[in-house]
Formats: C-alpha cells, structure tokens, sequence
C-alpha cells in the first residue's frame, strides 16, 4: 500500500517541478552522481542506459486480493463484471492447489470475469455474512448478487463450465 502511495505520487508530479527538483532526489531516481543543494535542469542530466523505463498505464489485472470491507464492496458487489470470489486460507491444503487453477481459468477469459481472493482469517466478517463453512468456498457473483457457489476442489473441466455458466456464454 505503502509503495502504490509513493507512485501514485511520483506521477502526480508535473514535467514543470521534475524539472527543478532538487539533485539530491534526481540522483536516487536516476543512479546519478549528487551535488548537494543544487537545483540543475533535468535537461542537464543525463539517464544511464541501465535505467529502466516505466510505463504509466494502469496494469489490467483480473485476480485480486480483498483489503476490507469497503473495498470488497467497491471491487465485487458494485463490480459492472461477473465477479469469482475465492474464500481460502492460507493454511488450507485444498485451497493451494485450488487457488491457481481458479487465477489460469479466470485468466483465460480474457477480462471477461474478474477473481476476488478471500483470505478467511483476515476478513471473518466476510465469510460469515457469505455462510462460509469451509474452505475452499467458491462465489459466483453478477451485479452483487450470488447466482452460484461450490465448495471445495473442481478440476479444470468443471472450473470452466463454471465460468461459462457465470459469463453466460
């Protein structure tokens, strides 16, 4: 969280105020040499080849982990998408070999189905409003209702007739 705070900060920045920042900063940024206290124009400043390059547009990933309340909320039941929503635990063996089966599959439909990842130890309040009674529990969600559910291991075959089901294709 920590570290998607500092990009999302170093992006708000202007090409006007990068190009005054101090050097101190620029050298960390840029692997060049510091002088102290010096404002320098970053057209003065030359970028090592070894500097790798960025790209500031947004990474689509269909897989997810949940944070809270709100944002399960925001991402999975205000979802404009079919939502798959796995409740697992990280000591539950089912759910290791479950889980990336379950990401390949969703993967495979290309944007068309999200995953939702429930850690049940960390959101119990989740799990108990969802009637999670073992894991692996498995949610099939369509604008924020639940249209169907199964509960532990399915094979590759059965995962996607799910999603087909789900996708309604």
């Amino acid at each position: 969280m920590a570290q998607r705070l500092a990009l999302r900060r170093f992006l708000s920045i202007s090409p006007q105020k990068l190009s005054v920042l101090p050097v101190s900063i620029l050298s960390k940024v840029l692997a060049v040499p510091c002088y102290p206290r010096s404002l320098v124009p970053l057209t003065q400043i030359t970028v090592p080849a070894s500097v790798r390059t960025f790209s500031t547009t947004p990474v689509y990933r269909a897989t997810f982990n949940i944070q809270d309340g709100s944002d399960f909320q925001d991402r999975v039941v205000n979802s404009q998408k079919p939502v798959v929503v796995d409740f697992h635990a990280q000591w539950c063996g089912p759910c290791k070999i479950l889980g990336p089966r379950l990401e390949k599959m969703v993967a495979k439909q290309h944007g068309k189905v999200l995953m939702a990842k429930v850690d049940i130890d960390d959101h119990t309040d989740l799990a108990i409003e969802y009637e999670v009674s073992a894991v692996p529990t498995v949610l099939a969600m369509k604008n924020g209702d639940v249209v169907d559910k199964f509960v532990g291991i399915k094979d590759e075959d059965q995962l996607e007739a799910f999603l087909k089901k789900l996708i309604g294709a």
